[in-house]
């Protein structure tokens, strides 16, 4: 059976959540007339969420069962390679979005040409702490990364098959999904949602995931910035490094040519040692990049079909 709504929500000790939920997405998505499936990925869930899903469980409802946290991450990742549909919505279990915006978000995602499109909560109904650090977190990750939004990290997420394809995640990297999609030359967008009070549970944002997904965030910029240019980040430190230690050696030098002794200055020690780091982060880059170029040849090899005239 062809599907053209996919629904994929990560569940983690959500049962009281699912009972509300799985009901009021099954009304919209009959009322909407499309084909659909949802899928419930279990990321270790110690509460009844298992028998909750045994009592929803259905030929539109499947579920899919993790026997040990493993982390929303790896949970999407899970339910995305079990897709059918050509359209796929990511939507948390905490009944905070709105099954009722899917409509809008896939009209917003068809008028304006997006393979993308993340609900950005208005008005968010979430501890005051959990505000502002998402405030600070999404502030930083459209400025390192250049890609504008300012809900990053909603979980609220509607995109074409073609993209969910190809997504690879991994620690927190499900924050950067409109990154990545941008990355890979994806049209990504937002728009303004409904979201609402969590009914039942806490919520499992704690001070580790912030910290996480900042340190998550450099890996993003790597991958999105330097994958293909490796010098220009080991060039870049390497010519500063160089720089620092050259300035600190002619210091040194000509502090010898006016007869004082530099034998024992510290700064003739650490000149040295970071002259010596430049050159090999700047020999790390170069082999870095032939790697880099050698894999694209490799690629356009194995993509060439024909002869050349």
């Amino acid at each position: 059976m062809d599907v053209q709504l996919s629904v994929l929500t990560p569940a983690y000790n959500e049962a009281a959540n699912l009972t509300d939920l799985v009901p009021r997405l099954r009304a919209v998505l009959d009322e909407m007339g499309t084909s659909y499936e949802i899928v419930v990925v279990d990321d270790g869930s110690t509460d009844d969420t298992r028998t909750v899903m045994a009592g929803l469980r259905d030929e539109r409802v499947r579920y899919i069962r993790l026997r040990r946290n493993a982390g929303k991450s790896a949970a999407l990742s899970l339910g995305l390679r079990h897709l059918r549909g050509e359209h796929v919505v990511l939507m948390d279990a905490d009944g905070q979005d709105a099954p009722e915006e899917i409509p809008r978000l896939l009209q917003h995602l068809d008028e304006e040409g997006l393979d993308l499109v993340t609900g950005r909560r208005a008005v968010r109904h979430d501890r005051a702490v959990k505000r502002w650090t998402s405030r600070l977190y999404n502030g930083a990750t459209a400025m390192v990364t250049r890609v504008p939004g300012k809900d990053f990290n909603s979980g609220f997420k509607l995109m074409r098959r073609e993209l969910s394809d190809s997504l690879e995640m991994y620690g927190e990297l499900h924050r950067y999904i409109p990154v990545l999609a941008a990355w890979n030359g994806f049209a990504v967008g937002e728009l303004d949602v409904e979201h609402r009070e969590r009914l039942h549970g806490s919520s499992k944002f704690g001070r580790a995931r912030f910290w996480r997904g900042f340190l998550d965030l450099v890996t993003v910029k790597f991958l999105t910035t330097y994958t293909a240019r490796p010098f220009h980040l080991f060039g870049g430190l390497a010519a500063i490094l160089g720089a620092v230690g050259t300035a600190l050696l002619l210091w040194m030098g000509t502090s010898k040519l006016l007869g004082n002794a530099i034998g024992d200055r510290p700064a003739l020690i650490i000149g040295v040692l970071l002259v010596m780091l430049g050159v090999q982060l700047g020999s790390l880059g170069l082999l870095a990049e032939l790697v880099v170029n050698l894999r694209r040849r490799t690629v356009l090899d194995a993509g060439a079909d024909g002869d050349l005239a």
